[in-house]
């Protein structure tokens, strides 16, 4: 493959991001539990409600037409050979699509709550529930699992030291998308151990969202205990082996970092190889997200349904996405728009832990910079 090629396909792996993450926002309403509406409760019977039914269909045109346009965009830059703007794109335009994706979410949550009002829906009760036999519902994989990273940190230190002597005085780091190396940096020791510094960083990260995801809430329905805490324990244990998946894939990727110090790999090979890796992996999330929903709603439906409205916590939820809730012990829960989990911002331990995230974010970036 030469250089011209290796900078078309970069180019159009990269701006395939954009219609990836317009598509999952676009199918965000639909992935969530059918007791949810653009993050409003609503009873579970009302899910077929032709007017919700609208403002969901409306919300998805609008995501992916804006979506698709991006999309044109970017391609047409790529035919007429422009990397900065096709990089341009892909930044501004998965930024633009979350922004209006969310400006939307709050413009229909407020149909969606003025509706639930007209119509009366509200909880009498806030009922909760424990589910008993907890033995017997699955749950996300033990973080023993998280030792498979050791052998692959191994390997790429091994690749390191056994490639130093081959390495030039000058080592390419950074390459842009005409294919003409943008950084380099002097051969020294830190050369063998960056790329392991990398990975150990990466890691620390998806364990801390594995961790999360062992220690969140666990949500349940009421009316259905057994059979929603199955559909959460199997939506949780199959975002932990992904979440495992895609962190090996990502760290075995990253060996290509100290093959192409040596010469064995070009900068940009290595480049594509990690942009493909990274798209199976968005492919992925999204194929998960669909088949399971958020929380394991998907699977809840096909399950059973309840009718009526048993808990109500929608004056926790700030803005549709920030839960504040000082009476709830727990530190993580399953969001409320998207598939994942999310923070309780009224336990100061998150916020000691977002300050301690960022302290270490930054310290990562300063000392990976300051060797340019």
């Amino acid at each position: 493959m030469n250089a011209s090629m290796d900078t078309t396909v970069i180019m159009g792996l990269t701006i395939v991001l954009v219609p990836i993450v317009g598509v999952l926002m676009a199918l965000t309403p639909y992935l969530m539990k059918k007791s949810e509406c653009f993050t409003v409760t609503i009873p579970e019977s009302a899910a077929n409600d032709p007017y919700l039914k609208g403002l969901k269909r409306r919300y998805l045109a609008i995501m992916l037409v804006f979506s698709a346009a991006l999309t044109a965009v970017g391609f047409a830059l790529i035919a007429l050979s422009i990397p900065s703007g096709v990089l341009a794109i892909v930044v501004v335009g998965t930024l633009g699509i979350c922004v209006v994706g969310y400006a939307l979410m709050l413009h229909y949550r407020k149909k969606v709550s003025t509706y639930k009002a007209k119509q009366g829906w509200r909880a009498e009760a806030q009922e909760a529930v424990a589910v008993v036999g907890e033995r017997d519902v699955p749950r996300a994989i033990s973080l023993k699992w998280s030792l498979l990273y050791v052998p692959v940190l191994l390997v790429t230190l091994g690749v390191g030291i056994a490639g130093y002597a081959s390495m030039p005085d000058v080592i390419p780091m950074q390459v842009g998308f005409d294919g003409e190396v943008s950084r380099w940096v002097d051969k020294s020791p830190f050369i063998v151990f960056m790329p392991v510094l990398i990975q150990l960083f990466m890691i620390a990260c998806l364990v801390f969202s594995h961790w999360n995801i062992l220690r969140s809430k666990r949500l349940s329905d009421p009316n259905a205990p057994a059979t929603s805490a199955l559909a959460y324990g199997m939506f949780a244990r199959a975002q932990s082996i992904f979440l495992l998946a895609m962190g090996l894939a990502i760290c075995i990727a990253i060996i290509l970092m100290p093959l192409s110090f040596i010469g064995l790999v070009s900068l940009m090979q290595g480049a594509v190889v990690i942009m493909v890796v990274c798209l199976f992996i968005v492919v992925g999330g999204i194929a998960i997200s669909v088949v399971y929903g958020q929380g394991g709603a998907r699977l809840f439906a096909r399950m059973g349904a309840s009718e009526e409205i048993l808990a109500d916590d929608d004056a926790h939820w700030k803005f549709g996405i920030f839960y504040f809730n000082r009476d709830d012990p727990s530190l993580f829960l399953p969001a409320r728009f998207g598939v994942g989990w999310t923070f309780n911002y009224a336990r100061p331990a998150i916020w000691a832990i977002m300050v301690g995230g960022l302290v270490l974010t930054v310290a990562f970036v300063v000392v990976i910079m300051s060797f340019g």
